[in-house]
């Protein structure tokens, strides 16, 4: 069967953790259990951190990691203060990132979990129970995964989990670098897919997180081999192709923008 063409794909890069059976794109189609969704959640959210990091974000704590930027993370801020980001000016106008309100928020990205499209990649469709545990797992955790609504000139048109991959189950296949940041997105209404805006507001996301967080030095993303449109979407902001990785839930191409190459790709 052809692939769709290029940004069709409702979901730009779902959880590397994701636990169901195989749909059609070689993700997981969105048969799981609210069981096994809670679960994946946790494995996320419970991984047990290396000495290293510890050690690396005590420095940052204390104010002694030798000067080299200054220091705005604590133990519940890995993200560098999400909330305080700002809005990106885009050439489709201007974007920002709102952590979710399961009260105020629930009821919509509820409905975009249930879109067909969008289940096929992300594997969570069913009752609102499901969808409030995924998100009420990553605003009760420690701060290494913040779920956002994505707003475009004040409307919500888009779903985004920004996350610490090197503290994330997804470093355990891959080099991971202290500080990289993951990117998940599924655009939400149908209507904004598949004009090219997953490309542009992955670009704006990605400038934001390396202009806010100062430590990092790497964005990447998992997103499924065979879900073209999410890798053209990549390729379009700014990320390099870096390799193929087997995670539990799919076959993945590893996507990474550099803050080195920012300027060039």
């Amino acid at each position: 069967m052809p692939h769709p063409p290029p940004e069709r794909s409702a979901a730009v890069s779902p959880p590397a953790h994701s636990d169901s059976s195989t749909s059609s794109d070689g993700s997981n189609s969105s048969n799981s259990s609210n069981s096994s969704i809670s679960s994946d959640s946790e494995d996320t959210l419970d991984l047990q951190l290396p000495e290293e990091f510890l050690a690396l974000i005590e420095e940052e704590r204390t104010g002694t990691v030798a000067g080299r930027w200054p220091n705005r993370l604590s133990y519940g801020d890995l993200l560098d203060r999400v909330e305080e980001w700002g809005p990106a000016l885009t050439p489709v106008g201007k974007f920002h990132l709102v952590p979710v309100s399961v009260e105020r928020d629930l009821p919509l990205v509820h409905g975009w979990m249930n879109d067909s499209d969008v289940a096929a990649f992300w594997g969570m469709a069913g009752p609102r129970s499901a969808t409030e545990e995924h998100l009420r797992a990553q605003l009760a955790g420690d701060g290494r995964s913040v779920p956002c609504l994505g707003l475009l000139e004040g409307t919500p048109m888009s779903y985004w989990e920004i996350y610490r991959a090197d503290l994330d189950p997804l470093a355990r296949h891959y080099p991971a670098r202290p500080h990289d940041t993951g990117l998940h997105l599924l655009i939400g209404a149908v209507a904004d897919r598949g004009r090219g805006l997953g490309g542009t507001l992955l670009r704006a996301v990605a400038d934001l997180v390396l202009d806010r967080r100062p430590a990092c030095a790497r964005v990447v993303a998992e997103p499924d081999l065979r879900n073209i449109p999410c890798v053209a979407a990549f390729l379009s902001a700014g990320f390099r192709y870096d390799a193929e990785v087997d995670l539990p839930a799919k076959r993945a191409a590893l996507m990474v923008r550099d803050r080195s190459l920012r300027d060039l790709l």
